[in-house]
């Protein structure tokens, strides 16, 4: 059973084992080993954190957002929440939660949908799915490999009717999100680039990654 006691303030950032600084707008990969907690940290507020989760040794295997909104009877992800991989496994358990609103509906930003949105002369914007690209091909993986993510941080009200649309964000400097792997996992961000609509508050800034080992 997964134990949720341990949490951002009884953990030291000295016994990290990994620290990241990810610029704003810029992607970021990196292995979860199993029994690790990856921390995803808001560093300045308000800015939307675009993730997805693959299986370390089998990147078939990867997070299914169809699957963890049915596995835990919601549209958000929280404390508590299994993150389920398309094979129905639990690859990654939420443990922490600062922020309490955190998307898996919306997707991630292109410059195909930017153009739908908001005009023809955004389509030079850099968007989340070629922040994706870049990474996935790092691990031998295309375009074909991204599918819908986690979207930390991200403030999308979904209305009964299902009508959903993406409102200013709800997170505060140095807001976090703790996730312990279930499994070795390959963990892939885009620190969303977005400055037309207000997932970023429009203005993307950096944010932080620190790993744990399961005993600190």
């Amino acid at each position: 059973m997964t134990d949720f006691t341990k949490t951002s303030a009884s953990r030291s950032l000295k016994n990290a084992v990994q620290d990241h600084f990810i610029p704003a707008e810029a992607p970021w990969s990196g292995i979860v080993r199993k029994g690790q907690t990856i921390r995803i940290e808001d560093s300045y507020g308000q800015q939307a954190i675009d993730t997805l989760f693959y299986r370390a040794d089998d990147f078939a295997e990867r997070y299914s957002n169809q699957d963890t909104m049915r596995a835990q009877g919601g549209a958000y992800i929280g404390t508590g929440t299994k993150i389920i991989s398309n094979e129905g496994n639990v690859m990654l358990v939420m443990t922490a939660d600062s922020c309490g609103r955190h998307d898996t509906s919306a997707g991630a930003c292109s410059c195909e949908s930017n153009t739908v949105r908001f005009g023809h002369g955004t389509k030079y914007l850099h968007a989340c799915r070629d922040n994706f690209v870049i990474e996935v091909t790092k691990h031998g993986m295309s375009k074909r490999d991204i599918v819908p993510n986690i979207n930390f941080f991200m403030n999308v009200p979904i209305k009964p009717n299902g009508e959903m649309t993406i409102v200013d964000g709800i997170s505060a400097p140095g807001d976090y999100v703790e996730l312990m792997a279930e499994m070795d996992v390959l963990c892939v961000i885009s620190n969303c680039p977005q400055i037309n609509n207000p997932c970023n508050g429009f203005d993307p800034t950096p944010i932080r990654v620190l790993i744990w080992d399961g005993e600190d």
